[in-house]
Formats: C-alpha cells, sequence, structure tokens
C-alpha cells in the first residue's frame, strides 16, 4: 500500500502509517510540551497584566480606591459563578482533583472546552483579585489539552490516558519554571508511584514546556528571592520549631477550608452561582482590611501576592505585616476557595509560607541580633515545609523551593523541617487536600490510586471507599413496585437501604434482593416499610476506619452496611461492602506486586 502523502488535514493518518504508537507519542509529548509552555506563559501574563491594571486603577480613585478593591473579587465571583452555573461546572476550584479524577475514571479524556473555559474564568477570577493562585486551573487546562492532542492523533485509550500526566507536568513546569519537581509532584501526587515506563515522555514535556517559559520569559527563577549564600550555622535550628508550625498551621487550614466547603454545599438557600461572589467580597474586606493596617502598601491578600511573597523572601516586611498578610491570605483563601471560586491553592499555599517562615526569621533578627539574611532564609524553610504540609508531596516540597529561588544553600534544614510537618500533618488527617476535595464530591477513592501502602490503608476512613451514590429502595413502595424499578434502572445488588421516601434520605432500614422476591412470593402487598419496622440496622459511621468497618461486618454477618452521619444517625450517607474492602485489598497486593 502506497503511503499517503502529507497533507496537515490528513496529519494524524500521515503519522500513523510512517510511525509505530511508541514513535507518535513521544512526537505528541514534544508537541504538548510547546503547547502547554505557550499556554502557561500567556495564562500567567494575562493574570499578571489583569490584575496589575485594574489595582492600578482604583488606585488612583482616590476615596472610591478602597470601595473598588473591595468591589472588584465580588464581581469577579459573581461572573465567574454564573458562568460555572451555565457554561463549565468543571472550572470551579483548583482544576488538580478534576485532572486526577478525569485520569482514572474516564481514560484520561478531558474535552477541550474545559480548557478554554479553564482559561478564560480563572483570569477573571484571579485577575481581579480573588485570593486564589494560577497553578492549579493551568494543571488542568494543560491536561485537557494534552489529552486533546492524543485523541486527535488516534492515540490508543491507554496512550491518551498516559498524555494527562505529560500535560500536568508540562503545565507545573510552566506555572513555576520547575522541571524536575513538575516530574516529582506528576509522580507523588498523580500517579501516587514512581514509573520508568511514564518518565521518558513525561520528562520530554517539561523540559520542552521549561525551554518554551524561559525563551520569553527569562532565565530566572519563578520567585525573586534573596540569592545570598548562606553557610551551615545555629540559626538553621530554627527548621525545628518551623516544621512543627507548618504541620499545624497546614492542619488546620486543611481543616478550615474543607468545613467551609461543606458549609457552602450546603447553603441551600443561596444560589450556586452567588456563592462565588460572596467568597469575593469576602475577601475584597479581608484584603482592605490588611491593606489598611499594613500601611496601605501590601496587596498581598489579593491574586496571588507575588509582590509581598518576593519581599518576605526577601526578608523585607516586618513581623506586623507579615503576621497580618498570614492571617489575611488563610482565611481570604479558605473562603474564597470554599464557595467554588475558580482558582488553585499552590500559590496561597506558598505565600502563607513564606509568611510563617518569616515571623521566625524576624523573631531570630530581634532576639539574637542574627543577620537580617536570616529572614529571608527562615522564609524559605516555612515555605517549604508548609507546601509539604498542605499539598502532601514532600519531595516536590523541597526540589520546587530550590528551583524557584535557584537557592541551594538552605537544602538541609528545608529537609527537616518539611519532614516534621509532612509527619505531623500526615498524622493529624490522613487525607490529603485534593482528595478530601474530591470526597467532598461524591468521588470514591477506590477508584482512585487507593493509598497503596500494606500497613497504613486500613486505618483509612471508610468513607474513602464507600460507595456514596448507592441504590436505594423506598419504605412508601411495596416490594413489587421496588423490583420493577431496580429492573429497569439495571442495577442488582444483594441488598439495597431503604429510606423513608423519595424526597428524604432518612434511613429506615436494609432489605435484601432475595426479601424482596420472597415477600412477591408469599403475596405480601405491604409498603417496605412496615416489612423492615421492627429491624435492628447495622450502620457505619463515615470516619471508622476501614479495619473496624470490615470486622464489624463480619462479627455482625452481614455483607454490607450502611453510612450513616455521626451528628444524624438517620441520614443516609453512601453504603460499604466486603466487596469494596476485598477490592481494596486486592488493588493493595496488586501493587505491591509491581513494586516487588
Amino acid at each position: 500500500m502506497s503511503k499517503e502523502r502529507f497533507r496537515l488535514t490528513n496529519l494524524p493518518n500521515w503519522m500513523r502509517v510512517r510511525f509505530d504508537d511508541a514513535q507518535r507519542f513521544l512526537a505528541l509529548c514534544i508537541i504538548s510540551g510547546v503547547v502547554c509552555g505557550l499556554i502557561g506563559v500567556s495564562f500567567h501574563l494575562l493574570i499578571t497584566g489583569v490584575f496589575e491594571t485594574a489595582f492600578g486603577f482604583y488606585s488612583e480613585l482616590g476615596v472610591w480606591a478602597l470601595p473598588a478593591m473591595v468591589l472588584s473579587p465580588a464581581i469577579a465571583g459573581l461572573m465567574v459563578g454564573l458562568m460555572i452555573r451555565y457554561v463549565s461546572p468543571t472550572a470551579t476550584g483548583s482544576g488538580i482533583p478534576q485532572t486526577k479524577a478525569a485520569y482514572y475514571q474516564k481514560f484520561g479524556v478531558i474535552p477541550v472546552a474545559e480548557a478554554f473555559w479553564r482559561f478564560i474564568i480563572g483570569t477573571i477570577s484571579v485577575g481581579l483579585g480573588n485570593s486564589l493562585g494560577r497553578e492549579g486551573p493551568t494543571v488542568h487546562i494543560c491536561s485537557a489539552v494534552s489529552s486533546k492532542i492524543g485523541r486527535l492523533f488516534g492515540l490508543g485509550k491507554l496512550r491518551v490516558q498516559a498524555m494527562i500526566p505529560v500535560g500536568m507536568g508540562a503545565g507545573i513546569s510552566a506555572a513555576f519554571n520547575a522541571p524536575i519537581s513538575a516530574i516529582t509532584f506528576v509522580f507523588e501526587e498523580l500517579m501516587d508511584n514512581f514509573s520508568s515506563k511514564a518518565l521518558g515522555g513525561i520528562l520530554i514535556a517539561v523540559v520542552v514546556a521549561a525551554v518554551v517559559e524561559r525563551t520569553i520569559l527569562g532565565e530566572h527563577g519563578a520567585l525573586h528571592a534573596d540569592d545570598e549564600f548562606f553557610e551551615t550555622s545555629w540559626w538553621m535550628l530554627i527548621c525545628l520549631l518551623i516544621g512543627p508550625a507548618a504541620g499545624l498551621l497546614g492542619h488546620a487550614f486543611t481543616a478550615l477550608l474543607l468545613k467551609l466547603r461543606s458549609q457552602f454545599k450546603q447553603w441551600q438557600r443561596i444560589p450556586s452561582w452567588l456563592k462565588p461572589a460572596i467568597g469575593g467580597l469576602s475577601v475584597g474586606l479581608i484584603g482592605v482590611t490588611v491593606l489598611c493596617f499594613s500601611g496601605g502598601d501590601h496587596h498581598g491578600v489579593f491574586s496571588i501576592g507575588y509582590d509581598d511573597l518576593n519581599s518576605a523572601l526577601n526578608g523585607a516586611l516586618t513581623w506586623e505585616v507579615l503576621l497580618l498578610l498570614l492571617i489575611g491570605k488563610v482565611l481570604a483563601t479558605a473562603v474564597c476557595y470554599a464557595s467554588g471560586a475558580s482558582g488553585g491553592i499552590f500559590a496561597p499555599v506558598i505565600f502563607i509560607g513564606s509568611m510563617l517562615g518569616g515571623l521566625f526569621g524576624v523573631a531570630l533578627v530581634n532576639l539574637f541580633n542574627a543577620d537580617s539574611s536570616v529572614a529571608a532564609g527562615a522564609a524559605l524553610l516555612g515555605t517549604g515545609a508548609f507546601f509539604a504540609a498542605v499539598i502532601r508531596c514532600p519531595m516536590t516540597s523541597i526540589l520546587i523551593i530550590f528551583e524557584m529561588t535557584r537557592n541551594y544553600s538552605l537544602i538541609l534544614p528545608l529537609m527537616v523541617g518539611n519532614l516534621i510537618a509532612y509527619v505531623i500533618s500526615a498524622k493529624l488527617r490522613a487525607i490529603p487536600i485534593y482528595d478530601a476535595l474530591l470526597l467532598q464530591d461524591g468521588i470514591s477513592l477506590k477508584k482512585l490510586p487507593a493509598y497503596r501502602g500494606e500497613k497504613d490503608w486500613r486505618n483509612l476512613p471508610v468513607s474513602t471507599i464507600m460507595t456514596h451514590d448507592c441504590r436505594n429502595t423506598y419504605g412508601v413502595f411495596t416490594a413489587f413496585e421496588t423490583l420493577e424499578q431496580i429492573k429497569d434502572s439495571g442495577h442488582l445488588h444483594h441488598g439495597y437501604p431503604v429510606v423513608s421516601n423519595l424526597n428524604e434520605q432518612e434511613l429506615i432500614g436494609m432489605i435484601m434482593h432475595h426479601e424482596l422476591e420472597e415477600m412477591i412470593a408469599a403475596g405480601d402487598v405491604r409498603p417496605i416499610a412496615e416489612y423492615v419496622a421492627d429491624q435492628k440496622v447495622v450502620t457505619l459511621y463515615p470516619d471508622d476506619s476501614i479495619r473496624g468497618a470490615a470486622n464489624t461486618l463480619v462479627i455482625k454477618d452481614v455483607l454490607q452496611a450502611p453510612i450513616v452521619s455521626r451528628k444524624d444517625p438517620n441520614k443516609l450517607l453512601g453504603i460499604v461492602t466486603l466487596h469494596d474492602i476485598a477490592r481494596q485489598q486486592n488493588a493493595i497486593e496488586e501493587s505491591l506486586e509491581r513494586d516487588s
């Protein structure tokens, strides 16, 4: 068969004839690196340009400057809320949880329209002052584009799925100018373990994306930190205090964000499209408060806050300003993200960490007459430690500080502080923030990488493997009506939770499939609610451990148990079965076999 002549419209077929699957994949990794690099730089420049133009304009409004700054994030939130509600629901939040879910549940298929709208909505949200970052959205955008490139050129399902880590790595590389950290982040956050097979394509993409970024923006770190070389000194022992402080604050920040997000989700009287506006208004009020009390020259609570971040990393802020910015950024970011605005938490985490470390550094300077550069060094230590505590990628937390600042001299105390922060945070909360966000959205981690480790997985809460959208039966129906509904839905199970009616999630019992069939055979036409009226239901709580759940199911001799709210034991949240636990066990064993 003669080879087709090259035509741009027939490029996928032309490549398919001349190159095998592996060769096409590597070629597409290069293309993905170039495209993602351009997207990452464009996103960065556009957000920075919008923010500087908007807030520069506000500063010239005289007495109306502060009201304009208060309203700017709120107006952006309203625009974002309407666009998320009616145009692109997946543009809410960071984008990293959505990317993980697409990778593990949809073979890496992310519609390119999601990338387009994420770009527009993220620019409006962050550019007009909402206290979020661009790095998470960059990951989502680049992963969607990379996925589309793979599908456009006819790659198979597994190859398309493999384009997601390629896009994620290229996005992080372009956003932070940190190619090494981009690689470790992909393996730590997305893939959950190291794979030499996946390394080649990711490596090519991150290098190409970094080359594009440096060609356009120049050869410099993403952060303009003090470039002084620090010799090993006594003051570096401050990492032993920064580590625990970062671990505790990281846990508190995560808990606050998740708690507020849960409250916003339960706030049914307020339309979903209005909630980001409420979050934006909160950011405006907090940001202006910090601005006024810090001398009128610190806008760090708004948007990404790189000016104040760089000032902290150069030891140029007083302890009063550091404390105000720390408290303000924690509150503003938690409220803004929880409200459903579009933007990531990478940049706020780096910002908060630098303020925390800066406080310790300023204390060393004031109390022990240390050199002023020590404040800058401590701010770098705080940045890495807080990143490790919240994002939970320990290797990335070390490498990204080195790559973003081009300063290697603090590597030893950075490693110690990051490890302490990571261990404390992981001990206080087993589930990292991105997976916790997925759980809040009802996406079960049994379909995700699933904490592979033979020692720790059984101690995780049962909510990580339970089925959230379980098949319920209704107490007002008869057995015949119930079985007809089950047949129509096509979801046949061993047992079903019984709720009071169609509009309530009030658990009143459990009924087995064979019991429904026996009721029909016996001519029993009672509503199911009467059949289960005297039943004692074995229930579990979402924070019960997997080990405890398995023991309960075995001791009570049942194959499944409904999960109910600890605050309201009659509120059905989901169901877990022995099959779920066995499936998790099999996933662990398979992972251990691959790693051995």
